[in-house]
């Protein structure tokens, strides 16, 4: 029974460690880290990690925090598919204020088009939600494999060993979904996969 909780509590920690919501600032780091933007000012690339940090991370985490406790549910209760139409409205609010804000800074297309490439896996998401509650943390983590995808073949980088870091923690995050019981097998693949083509599409056309 012991060795149950435990396996139960790993899994939740790993599902807040790799929240769904990390996407644009892990995919800013590498860009900021392997392209050429690495020659930007060390405090403008920090300006523009906060900005995204604070609208697609912090913001929705804490609105959706604060309107899970004043309807009284647990993390697991906000799980179930119809009460997660409002968490991705929030999520999808905050991501398109992201971008207002970077588009009055007149900051970088590439910068821009990870936030677009987050909000597109967002919004797919959100519309699949209707139907079928497909996981939004395995999308977060398969747009990131999308990005570096990408960035790999604009920026003439290996992306082997990152693909594969990313690969594993995908696979550790699908089984404490799966373990979780917040989602089937199906699921957690299709998140990942709607997210690599979505953020794929994003930073490519957008």
């Amino acid at each position: 029974m012991t060795r149950e909780k435990n396996i139960i509590y790993a899994a939740r920690l790993v599902s807040l460690i790799f929240t769904p919501f990390y996407l644009p600032l892990v995919g800013l780091i590498a860009l900021f880290t392997f392209s050429y933007l690495n020659l930007l000012p060390v405090a403008y690339r920090l300006l523009v990690l906060t900005i995204v940090y604070v609208f697609t991370i912090l913001l929705p985490t804490f609105i959706i925090h604060l309107y899970r406790r004043a309807q009284g549910w647990s993390l697991l209760e906000l799980g179930q598919k119809r009460r997660r139409m409002v968490p991705y409205g929030i999520s999808i609010i905050c991501y398109v204020a992201c971008l207002w804000t970077l588009d009055n800074m007149h900051i970088y297309h590439f910068v821009s088009s990870i936030v677009v490439a987050a909000l597109l896996v967002q919004v797919i998401c959100a519309i699949v939600n209707v139907w079928w509650k497909i996981s939004t943390h395995t999308a977060g983590i398969g747009g990131m494999a999308g990005a570096l995808f990408v960035f790999a073949e604009y920026f003439a980088f290996n992306p082997v060993w990152w693909l594969c870091v990313v690969l594993f923690v995908a696979g550790i995050l699908g089984t404490a979904r799966i373990i979780l019981r917040q989602h089937s097998l199906a699921q957690v693949v299709a998140g990942f996969l709607i997210g690599f083509v979505c953020a794929a599409v994003g930073i490519i056309f957008f």
